[in-house]
């Protein structure tokens, strides 16, 4: 069978005779075993993928499918699915299933998508090279010595080696963005609020935000469309009305954009990534957009600030693992305490264990002031800078990763240079506002690189928009 790119294209098979769902979920179940040595999936729900693909060929043919028929999407570790195993790809919650159903994922259902899996991810979202689960590495399709990104690296290869059309992940700090980014695919990350995170596993709460992972910008309005909205489980999620996204792709506006100097200037940005980028900020101009460079004073304080905060953040969500309620339990335990302690250090991994004692560190009463507090006042100084260049400009773009996939193991003895990775991406997540990645161009080593844009809050119809803009002027030039 030949790749479907899109939703549309799959509708129109299916419309035209010449596919249907069951046969769409064969296709990909093949690719899944075919491609087993990713290591993009951790389960495989292929009955129940089956049975939805009929249920949903009915419904096609009597007229009374959903926005999301033909549509065969995987889920990350971290989101609730009832009934299916969820462990956030860690061993502490060995054997746990869940109980209910994440509000998005629900809402997709709703719609008639069909889950085809739970994808592999770093322990915990905790990670940018997919290197962190405990079921093992995840491979970059494109080149199998090279890291997917993280902390989605799963739910990224899966939709870059054809092994489902979109892929459901969480963004904290660039989780979708990045790996997207190094996959050659769209990654969103909306704003804050804008999709419920109810039955999302929680890492960092304020920042946390689920993320969709695709082949092309309309299919990501899509879901964007059908996954946002007020959900009464999830107090802090937007009340404002979803826009119909998927019916606002196309612009004909000259847009003001900002580019941040001092991005371009980091002495991390590889040469052929800061190329590629620039490429495109010229292309914007000679099309008519205004471009400018912009200050950004904070960028040596984002990294920092991003890691004090998220990892205190963890150090408290984290603290209900512990071998009493559900999950891994440590069969070495003589006692209560011992059964605490021994169940976290065999069932937590490594990196998580050092976030988790950073976060306890950086909470505790005689570094409260110096480390926590200190970071939410930068925290808002970035937001406050952030919220001011978008007044001034419609949006602003930058690289979404400093380099293109780096080897596996290439970074792992270094966690400063492994959070480092997360440069470019930290902004958006500390201001709360939508930003995406979008495939710009490869490397010489044929690997992918991503533009990121970010806009004002609730501000997805214009990013999709532009970004949809810019991938069809990119198509045409090339």
């Amino acid at each position: 069978m030949k790749q479907y790119n899109s939703l549309n294209d799959i509708r129109t098979a299916v419309t035209e005779g010449q596919l249907t769902c069951r046969q769409l979920v064969e296709h990909y179940l093949h690719n899944i075993k075919e491609k087993a040595d990713l290591n993009a999936f951790l389960e495989v729900f292929e009955q129940e993928a089956y049975t939805q693909a009929d249920i949903v060929d009915h419904k096609l043919a009597n007229g009374t499918a959903g926005k999301l028929a033909g549509m065969v999407i995987g889920i990350k570790d971290v989101l609730a699915f009832e009934g299916h195993s969820l462990q956030a790809s860690s061993q502490i919650l060995n054997s746990f299933k869940s109980l209910y159903t994440a509000t998005a994922v629900q809402r997709l259902i709703a719609e008639d998508a069909i889950i085809i899996g739970r994808q592999n991810c770093d322990e915990f979202a905790m990670g940018a090279s997919n290197e962190n689960s405990s079921f093992g590495p995840v491979l970059n399709a494109d080149d199998h010595s090279r890291v997917p990104g993280g902390s989605s690296g799963g739910s990224a290869v899966a939709v870059q080696a054809d092994m489902c059309l979109a892929s459901i992940g969480s963004d904290t700090g660039g989780s979708v963005r990045q790996p997207a980014s190094f996959c050659g695919i769209v990654g969103l990350k909306p704003t804050y609020s804008r999709i419920s995170r109810y039955g999302l596993i929680a890492y960092a709460s304020s920042f946390d935000q689920i993320g969709i992972m695709t082949k092309n910008v309309a299919d990501a309005a899509l879901l964007l469309e059908v996954m946002a909205g007020k959900d009464e489980y999830d107090s802090t999620v937007s009340q404002r009305e979803v826009p119909a996204y998927s019916e606002l792709l196309q612009t004909e506006k000259k847009y003001k954009i900002g580019y941040i100097r001092d991005c371009f200037e980091s002495e991390g940005l590889d040469a052929e990534v800061k190329n590629a980028i620039l490429g495109v900020k010229d292309m914007l101009k000679e099309a008519g957009h205004q471009v400018e460079a912009v200050e950004f004073p904070y960028l040596d304080y984002m990294v920092p600030t991003y890691y004090i905060l998220t990892t205190a953040e963890a150090s408290s969500n984290l603290g209900r693992y512990d071998g009493v309620k559900y999950g891994y339990r440590s069969d070495n335990a003589t006692d209560l305490t011992s059964l605490y302690k021994k169940t976290r250090a065999e069932g937590f991994g490594q990196e998580v264990q050092r976030r988790i004692m950073l976060g306890t560190f950086v909470l505790s009463a005689d570094y409260y002031d110096a480390y926590y507090t200190k970071a939410q006042k930068v925290r808002r100084l970035i937001k406050e800078k952030t919220d001011e260049l978008l007044q001034a400009y419609d949006f602003l773009i930058l690289p979404t990763a400093p380099t293109t996939a780096f080897k596996i193991g290439e970074n792992t003895a270094n966690p400063l240079a492994m959070y480092l990775a997360d440069i470019f991406t930290v902004q958006a997540s500390l201001a709360g506002v939508p930003a995406i990645s979008i495939p710009v161009g490869r490397d010489t080593n044929g690997l992918s690189i991503g533009l990121q844009l970010m806009t004002r809050s609730f501000e997805e119809p214009a990013l999709l928009a532009f970004s949809n803009y810019i991938l069809d002027k990119i198509t045409v030039e090339a």
